[in-house]
């Protein structure tokens, strides 16, 4: 085999890491903050038709202001099953119904709910970083199996320096995901 034939696929590590980028944004937006948000509602579901189905599919999911978020139920017999849901998801939030509206009023976060959810925030960062090293350390691992397949001594530092950008790019982006959410949720 010649020098040239070892082709370590970067776009797939690339692509995995980016997964890893995408976890933690879906994770970091259903982290409650003082402001309201439509995503904080994405981890529930409601017991609808016999089955959990996403709440975003039985109403229609509104922040009309800062500090609340509507939901417009399209079947009023759900309504109940809604509230319960919300009232099950740990969000601490009590909804308020009105007809097929169900209304979510945002309470202020005080201190120490803050700290907790900055702490959490930062599992979910250190999650990201250990996935996007799992993906590095898979790519290393080819880069040695294509060593011992005769790659020359040169490719081999190429491709570990490029797996090597990439990680710490990662990493970088990360950490500074984690930087803005922990100063938006500690912001009063």
């Amino acid at each position: 085999m010649a020098d040239g034939d070892f082709e370590i696929d970067i776009d797939d590590l690339e692509r995995r890491m980016d997964g890893a980028m995408g976890a933690l944004r879906t994770e970091f937006a259903s982290l409650r903050t003082g402001r309201a948000s439509a995503s904080m509602l994405d981890p529930i579901n409601v017991e609808a038709y016999g089955q959990r189905t996403p709440l975003n599919q039985v109403g229609t999911v509104n922040v009309p202001e800062p500090r609340m978020v509507t939901i417009n139920v399209w079947d009023k017999s759900l309504v109940n099953a809604v509230e319960k849901a919300i009232m099950e998801s740990g969000l601490g939030i009590n909804p308020q119904t009105n007809g097929t509206i169900v209304m979510l009023p945002i309470p202020e976060l005080n201190e120490e709910r803050r700290r907790e959810l900055a702490r959490v925030a930062a599992q979910y960062a250190e999650s990201a970083r250990v996935a996007i090293r799992n993906v590095r350390r898979d790519g290393m691992e080819q880069l040695k199996k294509a060593k011992n397949d005769g790659m020359s001594e040169d490719d081999n530092k190429i491709w570990h320096d490029e797996v090597q950008a990439l990680t710490d790019k990662f990493i970088a982006n990360v950490d500074k995901a984690l930087e803005n959410k922990q100063e938006e949720i500690m912001q009063v």
